[in-house]
Order: structure tokens, then sequence, then C-alpha cells
């Protein structure tokens, strides 16, 4: 991350804001499992190394900032289920996962960083910053919370529904995983609206 991004960060602080939040959110692309949103807020006199996108850290890097963070920062977790998912599309249950995310923090920020570029449904002020977790601190380390939180939870799910390898590829479209849908067929956390989720669905129904 550049000084300039940052700053961006600083300067909030430096004109008397106190709670500055970085919202992010993972798992619009999975064919299964929730969406997962966090919320954090880095407190003025604490540095954190290493906060990038979670994209580009190995499992490891991962969990290891995922402790420090949640050690160091104020965090809260926003789930949306699957069933949520087909229910009012994903672009909706993303934002919604961010508002929840946002509400479960102990004290209210005085301003909201969300990834992306599109604002969510709280009464705070707020800039969506695009590719924002590899721009600013707070939102790279929702970035981690959320990827950490959302992969824990597939890895309960593939204890649950062993076929699908969930473990490995967290509900995401890979080939294993297709297969194994066209074999088995979807399992309750399968998004049913999702292609080929959807088309499996047709043409048992046809």
């Amino acid at each position: 991350m550049t000084n300039s991004h940052i700053r961006l960060e600083s300067i909030l602080h430096e004109e008397g804001l106190r709670f500055v939040a970085g919202v992010d959110e993972v798992g619009r692309g999975p064919l299964a499992g929730p969406v997962v949103a966090a919320a954090c807020m880095i407190p003025r006199n604490v540095h954190l190394k290493g906060i990038r996108d979670s994209k580009l850290l190995t499992p490891k890097s991962r969990k290891k900032l995922f402790w420090t963070i949640i050690t160091h920062a104020l965090v809260g977790i926003g789930v949306v289920s699957e069933k949520e998912i087909d229910r009012i599309n994903i672009l909706n249950a993303s934002l919604l996962a961010m508002r929840k995310a946002v509400l479960a923090l102990s004290v209210t920020p005085d301003f909201l960083f969300i990834d992306g570029h599109l604002k969510i449904d709280v009464p705070i002020p707020q800039l969506p910053v695009v590719a924002g977790d590899s721009k600013l601190i707070s939102i790279g380390a929702a970035s981690i919370v959320a990827k950490v939180t959302r992969d824990e939870m597939m890895e309960g799910y593939d204890l649950e529904f062993p076929h699908y390898g969930f473990r490995h590829h967290k509900g995401y479209p890979t080939a294993a995983h297709v297969a194994a849908l066209e074999e088995c067929g979807p399992c309750p956390i399968h998004r049913m609206t999702f292609e080929p989720v959807a088309r499996l669905l047709r043409t048992v129904e046809a």
C-alpha cells in the first residue's frame, strides 16, 4: 500500500474522526455457502504490518494476520446465507452483509471506507473505494477477516457435505466442484439460482 493511501485514513483521524472503519466482503463468486463481510476499525495508535488484499496472501499468512487484527482492532462480521442470496441476488446480499458487519461493531464509526463502487444502507458518512482492499489498511484488514471467517465456515460445511470438496475450493466453481455437483446434485448450501446449479435443477424438473 502506498503512503498516499495510508495517508487518506490518517487525514480523517487528524480532522478529529476517532472511529474510521474499512468494510469488505468475500464470497460473491462461489456456487455454495454464504457471503461474508467484515468491518474493521484500527485504532490510531496501532500500526499493523503486512496488511494487503487477502487474495494476495497465503492461507498461513492470512490466518496469522487475522489473529493480529482481531486482537488489536474493533471488528464486526456480517453473514448472509445462500438462501437469502437466492432470494435477493448476490449484489444485494453483499451490500446487506457489509451493512450487518458495520452494525455488529461495538462502536458506531464516524466514517466508512467501502470496498467497491457502491455505498451501503447506513446513516454514516462513507466513501466507496474501488480495489480498496489493496489501497487502504482498514479495508485490507476487513478483507482478511472476512476471508478467513468464510473459509473456516466452508471447512465446517466440508465435514457436513464431504462429497463436494468444500475444504479445498471453498465453494468456488472449480472443475472438481462442478464434477461433484453433476454427480451428486446440489446440497442444501448450494446457491440454487447460480449456474450450473440452476441448470441441473432445470434438467431434473424437465
